[in-house]
């Protein structure tokens, strides 16, 4: 008998990792998870005691058996943040934006996290998790490593990594760099920029192989690094089918439409076009059996365009759950809500929530550019529709048409599991370790 072949070694590092919670933490996760399948043996490199906005303990179970996980400490500017402003905790950091409060500390916290912090604020970490990444790397030679950001300052361990020891490294951008969505808000100088632009670029060229997860963001990616379009690879989040697995039987309520949007509802996604028309729906009395439930953090100005329009008694909003509560409720909604705010790369954003969307089978109701990436992928499973995100007369006409499916008993369904197989977190991971084994 042949001897098996051993996986080859990959090194992982990744800022958000279990205890973290929410979005940021799902595709390392589920890379680490089903990697193994794909031949190859991860070792995760993360911060102790990170500054995460959410944590959710319960995601360590999908480690698998015989991981090994190393953890250093890291220098954390939101806590000097926290001091300067009051906030303790996770009010220290913020979440999809950086816009924060408007006192002079928040101020002052801000620009400092803009121009002394760069690329962002856990370049704290880079340090400590380059001597580990070195320390590991001559104790036992990997094949690879895969860096995940943001925070992009995690591609600098990668960088100094290959640079020392000439191992392949591949760059993952689960979102843009310098085209992040909140990029205008930051309150940098010229010459913040220019150094800000000048560390992606370096990332951008030396990284053995690129990778992404929307066709768009690929091409800009390509584009900016001055590289071929097959230098960068398209890794779809995906959805994790063993996360559904004994939800069969969860189903929306029978007397309710539920309409739910899972996730941080921050100020950017705050969606007016759906706050007038469910204004209008409820001025007709179509709402009399509606819920609106977001699962997840809600910003104050999303609050008050609601009240404004009327909506306090339809909504219900549950603030953070845990992943595996987060899933439950997209099965237990009639419909689901995808935002997707606007900003410069906006057509490249396919939020990881989509793929649980798709893998939930309920139908979605999308607000964000209609000829993105997402709208796309709504279209080529059967999953639902993205509407202009301004388009309050269309969003009121479609959202009628699902209520009036729902009261005459057929409901509409979403993506059919067949049409979202090929999105799953294991199928998606094989792409990853095909562009592991590219870089070699």
């Amino acid at each position: 008998m042949e001897p098996t072949a051993r996986p080859r070694r990959v090194l992982v590092v990744a800022y958000y990792f279990p205890p973290a919670g929410g979005p940021g933490v799902q595709r390392v996760l589920k890379a680490v998870k089903y990697l193994h399948a794909s031949g190859w043996q991860p070792t995760v490199l993360t911060v102790a005691d990170g500054a995460f906005p959410q944590h959710d303990p319960s995601l360590a179970a999908d480690v698998p058996p015989g991981v090994e996980v190393v953890r250093t400490r890291a220098l954390d500017p939101f806590g000097v943040y926290g001091r300067l402003t009051g906030k303790k905790g996770t009010a220290a950091v913020p979440v999809g934006t950086a816009a924060g409060g408007g006192g002079a500390a928040d101020r002052v916290a801000r620009w400092a996290r803009a121009n002394l912090f760069l690329p962002d604020a856990r370049v704290g970490w880079v340090p400590f998790a380059t001597r580990a990444a070195l320390r590991l790397h001559r104790a036992e030679r990997f094949d690879a490593v895969l860096t995940s950001g943001p925070p992009h300052s995690v591609h600098l361990i990668g960088r100094a990594l290959a640079r020392k020891t000439g191992v392949p490294w591949v760059a993952d951008f689960r979102d843009p760099w310098t085209g992040i969505n909140f990029y205008h808000e930051l309150p940098m100088t010229g010459a913040a920029r220019r150094f800000d632009r000048a560390l992606e670029g370096s990332v951008l060229r030396e990284a053995g192989r690129l990778v992404t997860v929307s066709p768009t963001w690929a091409a800009a990616l390509a584009d900016k690094a001055g590289r071929s379009a097959e230098d960068v690879a398209v890794v779809h989040n995906g959805f994790d089918a063993a996360d559904f697995a004994g939800l069969e039987g969860v189903a929306p309520p029978a007397d309710r439409f539920v309409l739910a949007h899972v996730g941080s509802l921050y100020g950017a996604r705050n969606p007016q076009a759906l706050w007038t028309a469910l204004g209008r729906l409820r001025a007709a009395g179509r709402l009399e059996r509606f819920t609106l439930k977001l699962v997840g953090a809600v910003d104050a100005a999303a609050r008050a365009e609601a009240a404004a329009h009327g909506l306090d008694g339809l909504l219900e909003a549950t603030g953070y759950v845990p992943h595996a509560e987060a899933v439950r409720a997209m099965r237990a909604a009639t419909a689901l809500l995808l935002l997707v705010e606007g900003f410069g790369l906006d057509r490249g954003m396919i939020t990881g929530k989509l793929y649980e969307y798709l893998g939930s089978g309920r139908p979605v109701v999308g607000l964000g550019p209609a000829d993105g990436d997402a709208a796309r992928l709504l279209t080529e499973t059967g999953a639902g529709r993205m509407l202009a995100r301004d388009d309050a007369d269309a969003l009121t006409a479609y959202l009628d048409a699902l209520i009036t499916d729902w009261e005459q008993g057929t409901p509409r369904p979403g993506a059919p599991p067949e049409a979202a197989a090929p999105y799953t977190r294991e199928a998606q991971t094989a792409l990853l370790a095909q562009a592991l084994e590219e870089a070699l």
